[in-house]
């Protein structure tokens, strides 16, 4: 709080008091850091969109929280409902978890290459 509060140029206490507002009102819902898959031995990073069979939506959703290696799953619009994020060592090991999703539906792949915008804050509105 101390560094955010001399970026901003207010107190500790302001900048505290105010964090704790925004978390209350639900603007801030948690803290996060960046790290570097790769760095932890995951260099292969894909999004795969996931087409549920009929009946599997819910499991589907269960499979992707229950795995280490999904970092986000969203429920989307479009023919496809999901929207993975998978993490691997190797183009196997990411082969074993696209075929977990295929017991409940098709999936649909693309492999990262590159990341030319990383993830960002948000922009605030004036």
């Amino acid at each position: 709080m101390s560094a955010l509060a001399r970026k901003v140029g207010m107190s500790a206490p302001a900048v505290t008091e105010r964090v704790q507002r925004l978390q209350r009102a639900g603007v801030i819902t948690g803290f996060s850091m960046s790290v570097d898959p790769a760095a932890l031995g995951l260099p292969v990073t894909a999004f795969v969109r996931v087409r549920p069979a009929a009946r599997q939506l819910t499991k589907i959703a269960a499979l992707a929280e229950s795995l280490d290696q999904v970092s986000e799953c969203h429920r989307i619009t479009g023919e496809d409902c999901f929207l993975v994020k998978v993490h691997a060592a190797t183009i196997p090991e990411l082969e074993e978890t696209l075929d977990r999703f295929l017991m409940f539906g098709q999936t649909v792949s693309s492999i990262v290459v590159t990341t030319p915008v990383p993830p960002r804050p948000l922009p605030i509105p004036d």
